[in-house]
């Protein structure tokens, strides 16, 4: 892991990076993600909590405090340097060296290849260093991009999880997949 001084970066392509989450990117975060509220809202439930900027940073150093402690992963996926999404790990568990996966990506990018390369570099990353070896996504049944770029990445589906995700006023089932690394 690179010291506190040195960003941590995953180099994707020869565009495409994930840096990890830093209190400088509040801004362009906190703007992308009020840019696509309407949209994330149909797929996530925080956005409709993220009022002001400062809500931004508060969840960037939290954050940065999990993944210090490694217990989440936070990185923001920049395109020729344009903060296009975020790819995470929402939770880890060191012992069982799993990570659950969360993403999103700017809409207007979508359906690029953007988010499923960031994704194998991603996972690439973690298992290459041993930190990880079981990727999980938990993700909507009725979020068909988001069990495509599961199923695009080698995931497999292990079940499904009912009424698992509260969303909207309703509670929604919930596909699990998983990928095993041997690295």
């Amino acid at each position: 892991m690179n010291t506190t001084n040195e960003e941590e970066i995953i180099p994707v392509t020869a565009h495409i990076e994930l840096r990890a989450a830093d209190e400088r990117y509040t801004t362009e975060l906190h703007n992308l993600v009020v840019k696509n509220r309407a949209y994330l809202q149909d797929y996530l439930n925080w956005p409709q909590f993220v009022g002001t900027e400062n809500d931004t940073r508060q969840n960037i150093l939290s954050n940065q405090m999990l993944h210090q402690r490694g217990y989440a992963k936070m990185f923001l996926i920049f395109n020729d340097n344009a903060l296009l999404g975020v790819l995470s790990f929402n939770a880890i568990e060191p012992l069982n060296k799993t990570g659950y996966i969360g993403y999103w990506l700017d809409e207007k990018h979508q359906g690029q290849g953007i988010l499923s390369r960031a994704l194998e570099a991603f996972i690439d990353y973690y298992a290459s260093r041993g930190e990880i070896r079981r990727f999980v996504i938990k993700c909507r049944v009725d979020n068909a991009a988001s069990n495509q770029v599961a199923q695009r990445n080698g995931f497999v589906l292990e079940g499904c999880l009912k009424e698992a995700e509260f969303l909207n006023g309703n509670y929604d089932d919930q596909n699990i997949y998983a990928r095993i690394s041997a690295s």
